[in-house]
């Protein structure tokens, strides 16, 4: 990607808000590290995923190249209503990352080893164990996974209990790619999520029976 960014003149916004989110001992490597691309990368970050502040816009722009940061800071100047709490709030964890960090790299890993043990028993349905982040793309054993989702939501429920699922259709730039494909992220605790992945299992079977 780099070098086609170079070849090109293009840019590459590369929104890292994920990178120290790792479950393995690999490291993120950034974009922004790169030499060669160096004045053709703009680094995005949030605070909000970083540190599992949701609703909280605390978020950075960097880039080597002077001219994006001038138009940059010309923006941000013009801006109103900044979130002066949520800036105050994310200052003692900017100062030590590191051990609010572990603790969520701990905590989601738990809960993506739930997801994925409890997708594994579901026939037909396949998903990469992610080694980063806190979400799955699930592949299922339907046609439309829009339809899918929003028939658990309106028609299914399991002793009153459904689960909300992200059509992946739209996280594709291809067409048709992510057709079958949902998104789910870890947002529950573990023993929640195991639930929910077997409140999966029932549904796809009522589904397939009924539509397919």
């Amino acid at each position: 990607m780099a070098g086609i960014a170079k070849e090109r003149g293009l840019f590459i916004i590369a929104d890292e808000t994920y990178r120290e989110i790792v479950f393995t001992k690999k490291k993120a490597i950034s974009f922004l590290s790169l030499a060669k691309v160096r004045d053709n990368v703009v680094l995005v970050d949030s605070a909000s995923k970083r540190f599992n502040m949701c609703g909280a816009r605390i978020g950075c722009l960097v880039s080597r190249n002077k001219s994006i940061m001038a138009s940059v800071l010309k923006f941000s100047q013009g801006r109103l209503s900044s979130p002066f709490l949520e800036q105050l709030a994310v200052m003692p964890l900017l100062r030590n990352s590191g051990q609010f960090t572990h603790h969520l790299i701990h905590e989601y890993r738990g809960r993506r080893d739930a997801v994925i043990r409890g997708l594994s028993g579901i026939p037909g349905v396949s998903a990469y164990s992610p080694e980063g982040a806190f979400y799955v793309i699930v592949g299922l054993p339907v046609k439309d996974a829009d339809h899918f989702c929003q028939w658990m939501l309106q028609k299914f429920h399991y002793h009153e209990q459904t689960v909300m699922l992200a059509p992946a259709e739209g996280f594709y730039v291809t067409p048709g790619k992510g057709k079958n494909e949902v998104r789910i992220a870890y947002v529950l605790s573990a023993p929640k999520l195991s639930h929910a992945m077997m409140i999966l299992r029932r549904a796809l079977e009522v589904y397939i029976r009924a539509v397919h």
